[in-house]
């Protein structure tokens, strides 16, 4: 073998080898991030189910440990037995006791997992904390509330419900005389995303609003005149 050629596949073994280490880096990292508790749901949380992940090893995967309920809120984790990390170690796998996978989970935001059961739809798996600090806020939103200008003037009331309205999405509705502005943009439904609050309209607009240090929530980005959002 030339001394090109041996250069060659010496450059290659300890490329392979590099992607070994790294692969096992990157599931020793998703394992130990994984180990705790998290809540399996619906999109919409409408059915949960809490899910404590293990370190020790069992016959096919990582144990874990179902909530008594899981079955009755989602049929399919009476299946669920154990857990492990799949593909490049991005995959989060729970899996039956014949190492079968029952679903698999990608995670698409920090500590936020999403997994897709065919014929069924898409299920989440988030942080036990998280998720249950989300769903306080969530219920915190829940009510009336008046958007007001800069200078204090009342221009709509509006009503966020937690009336289900698609994917995460929630129907708000507003009250009767809205400033044209408002009426014009007529949100139908609302949601909590990194702690924003996101009013859409039937037309795919969008108005965000963050919440600043007067414990009031302003639409961003500012303006001159800006829009902002008072609980009643």
């Amino acid at each position: 073998m030339s001394a090109r050629a041996t250069i060659a596949v010496a450059t290659l073994l300890a490329s392979m080898a590099w992607v070994r280490q790294a692969n096992a880096q990157d599931i020793s990292t998703l394992k130990k991030d994984m180990i705790g508790q998290w809540e399996l749901s619906t999109t919409d949380r409408s059915k949960t189910c809490v899910v404590t992940l293990k370190s020790d090893t069992g016959p096919q995967g990582f144990k874990l440990e179902l909530e008594p309920s899981c079955a009755k809120a989602l049929p399919f984790a009476a299946d669920i037995t154990a857990w492990s990390i799949k593909g490049l170690g991005d995959i989060v796998r729970l899996q039956n006791a014949a190492g079968e996978p029952v679903i698999d989970f990608t995670e698409v935001e920090t500590g936020i997992f999403e997994g897709m059961r065919s014929g069924e739809g898409i299920y989440i798996l988030q942080n036990l904390a998280a998720a249950r600090s989300l769903a306080k806020s969530m219920d915190q939103m829940i009510g009336d509330w008046a958007m007001v200008r800069g200078n204090g003037q009342t221009i709509c009331g509006l009503t966020l419900t937690n009336t289900e309205a698609g994917q995460d999405d929630f129907k708000v509705f507003l009250k009767p005389k809205c400033d044209p502005v408002v009426a014009t943009f007529a949100p139908t439904h609302w949601r909590l995303e990194h702690g924003q609050i996101l009013l859409m309209s039937a037309s795919g607009e969008t108005w965000t609003f963050e919440a600043d240090d007067n414990a009031q929530w302003r639409r961003v980005p500012d303006s001159a005149d800006p829009l902002i959002l008072l609980r009643q």
